[in-house]
């Protein structure tokens, strides 16, 4: 049973900032958004010739990676990113924009959905981290609520937060960047008594404080608060 994450926010938030951290021998980031990374020097560690980089937003070539590093010849990878999931969404969007009909939008949330969907049933040591943007929605009575970001009403009728045990809102501010860890007007969550309530956004830690709290009950953490 694979680990999964999600990390949502705003664009500018330090979302793919927060792979900084991670090792890139046993990491393999899928570039969706096919914008590249956002720290210096990204290019020496993650790149094709190393064979942990691949920029694309088709679902069916991110499942084919997926299932190569599974059970084919990237099994050395214990991390692996989706850069962001609003990309393969709005990508199959706008080519099918000229669809008419219902269908295509069953199809897209069908796409996105069965990689949710398979996303704990990978093997024991992989942890599969997905990148989304936020979106904050205010009701008559100025109550605000900040959830992923969906194409359709279809996904959003599914919650594709209910896919993951941890749900990381991003938080950048006088460039500061952190993780929010537990909903505060938000579908922000994760384990009970795993992290504090705000955390620095720092990937690596986050995955490392996730295997400590699964395989032992002694009440500590690895990830300090900000």
């Amino acid at each position: 049973m694979s680990r999964a994450i999600l990390v949502m926010g705003e664009s500018g938030s330090g979302k793919t900032t927060a792979l900084r951290t991670l090792d890139p021998t046993t990491t393999f980031i899928i570039d969706a958004d096919r914008k590249g990374l956002s720290w210096r020097g990204w290019r020496k560690s993650y790149n094709s010739a190393n064979k942990n980089y691949f920029q694309t937003s088709s679902v069916p070539k991110i499942t084919e990676v997926l299932n190569r590093i599974d059970k084919g010849d990237l099994r050395h990878i214990k991390t692996v990113v989706i850069d962001t999931l609003n990309m393969c969404m709005t990508d199959d969007e706008m080519n099918r924009m000229r669809e008419k009909g219902y269908d295509k939008w069953s199809d897209m949330c069908w796409s996105i959905w069965g990689i949710l969907t398979n996303i704990h049933l990978y093997r024991d040591d992989l942890t599969v981290v997905c990148m989304a943007h936020s979106q904050t929605d205010r009701d008559d009575n100025g109550y605000m609520f900040t959830r992923m970001k969906t194409s359709g009403r279809k996904l959003d009728k599914l919650v594709p937060e209910a896919k993951f045990t941890t749900v990381l809102l991003s938080k950048g501010s006088d460039g500061q960047y952190t993780f929010i860890t537990q909903a505060d007007h938000s579908t922000a969550k994760s384990p009970m008594g795993c992290f504090p309530k705000e955390i620095p956004n720092d990937m690596a830690a986050v995955i490392a404080a996730l295997k400590k709290y699964e395989e032992d009950d002694d009440g500590e953490t690895e990830v300090k608060a900000s």
